[in-house]
């Protein structure tokens, strides 16, 4: 048996994409999702793998992104996605050769970093892949739980909008968040049409995609929340829930604001938020967290590809000057001792050296630490990093530590 594999053409495209539905069981997507990916779809970044017989037996893919960084940077980006083996062909070594032709393309092109999100986190790790991010959902018991609002929340306008009609402000709000938090992507365009795909398989009983938003009293939007509204009955009364896709908001009162709303909905009394930061403010308007369902789950994975380049697109938060010694199996490029500098305004340099070690640790580690989210503190914890000069480590763990849990919006 012959595989080949190569970049996807524009006309393999259906094959291709039925390929990886297969692979996450089989069941196809609406028309309007499908769409959306084709159009979203960067063929030159597109793999398949091809048997003799002429069958596309796996897949890969990348996006161009711009991810922000600690410091606020856009940093260049893959955004490593639609990864699948039809299981006929898995176990044969498919995946790995699909990351290796994926990471060395990345290499070529001049991005940094890869980013991906698992559909098992177990897999990736091995190529180098550091869970980076993660994200929280909530469940809000309405009748146990209340929010405590900050001084001015009523003088915040809210206004119900058409989804799509809102989406220009919703997007203005979106990117002036950017640089103020780790993990979030800038949006090329057309991935603002994602947010408002509305699929009623999906709904699970739920009404369509809802959207309200917060004016200040010039009009301004600072602040959206995107939604849907699920009734239930029993012989008891109302049971409903509300679902929360999207929230945020450009100041504490609009949040505040947006966040009583959905939660003093009629006839609800259950609300739902499955994708919230780690550190989201949220926890500390609810007035009992015990009352509510918290859980926290892998987000984004992060892969250092061009080891230097990416220790220098970041920030840091105090002066630095350390040598680690990093290891990389899978991209042996990255595999030696780099020293690491960063000035007093938190811009850094990072060259490879023959000093001593500081550190030790592998590039998985400090992929996970590149958002400022893991503290390599933690990781020395878990054995996943070696300190080799006494003291090195608590300033370096508190140097990458960024001041706000990174966090990934939304899928890709």
């Amino acid at each position: 048996m012959a595989l080949e594999t190569r970049v996807l053409q524009a006309d393999e495209w259906d094959v291709w994409y039925d390929q990886l539905v297969l692979a996450f069981g089989g069941v196809p997507e609406t028309a309007e999702e499908r769409e959306l990916y084709r159009s979203l779809t960067e063929t030159e970044r597109s793999l398949g793998v091809w048997d003799d017989d002429g069958t596309c037996v796996a897949t890969a893919g990348a996006f161009s992104f711009r991810l922000s960084v600690p410091g606020g940077a856009l940093v260049p980006a893959a955004g490593v996605t639609m990864v699948g083996v039809s299981p006929t062909h898995r176990r044969q070594g498919v995946l790995t050769s699909l990351m290796r032709r994926q990471l060395d393309d990345v290499r070529a092109g001049g991005e940094p970093i890869a980013v991906l999100t698992a559909s098992d986190p177990a897999i990736y790790g091995r190529f180098g892949y550091g869970t980076a991010a993660y994200s929280m959902s909530v469940e809000i018991d309405k009748t146990r739980v209340r929010l405590t609002v900050p001084p001015g929340t009523d003088d915040v306008r809210l206004r119900l909008v058409d989804p799509r009609k809102a989406l220009a402000d919703c997007e203005r709000v979106y990117a002036a968040l950017l640089a103020g938090r780790p993990g979030m992507p800038a949006r090329q365009p057309g991935w603002e049409l994602q947010a408002l795909l509305d699929p009623e398989a999906d709904r699970e009983g739920a009404s369509p995609l809802k959207c309200v938003v917060a004016e200040r009293a010039d009009g301004e939007v600072v602040g959206y929340a995107r939604y849907r509204v699920k009734p239930v009955w029993d012989l008891t009364g109302s049971d409903g829930r509300v679902d929360v896709q999207d929230l945020d908001a450009l100041d504490p009162v609009a949040y505040a604001a947006l966040w009583r709303y959905v939660c003093s909905i009629d006839l609800t009394w259950t609300v739902s938020a499955p994708k919230r930061p780690a550190d989201d403010a949220l926890l500390h308007l609810l007035t009992d967290l015990r009352r509510s369902q918290v859980r926290l789950r892998d987000s984004m994975h992060v892969r250092l590809v061009d080891l230097p380049a990416a220790l220098a697109a970041r920030s840091y938060r105090t002066p630095l000057d350390v040598v680690l010694e990093v290891g990389d199996a899978f991209c042996p490029w990255n595999t030696g001792r780099w020293r690491l500098t960063a000035g007093a305004d938190g811009t850094a340099v990072c060259t490879r050296t023959e000093d001593p070690a500081d550190l030790e640790l592998a590039v998985r580690e400090l992929g996970a630490a590149y958002l400022g989210g893991v503290t390599l503190n933690s990781l020395a914890a878990a054995g996943l990093v070696r300190e080799v000069r006494a003291g090195a480590l608590a300033p370096v763990s508190r140097a990458f530590a960024g001041d706000v849990a990174p966090w990934l919006p939304h899928g890709f």
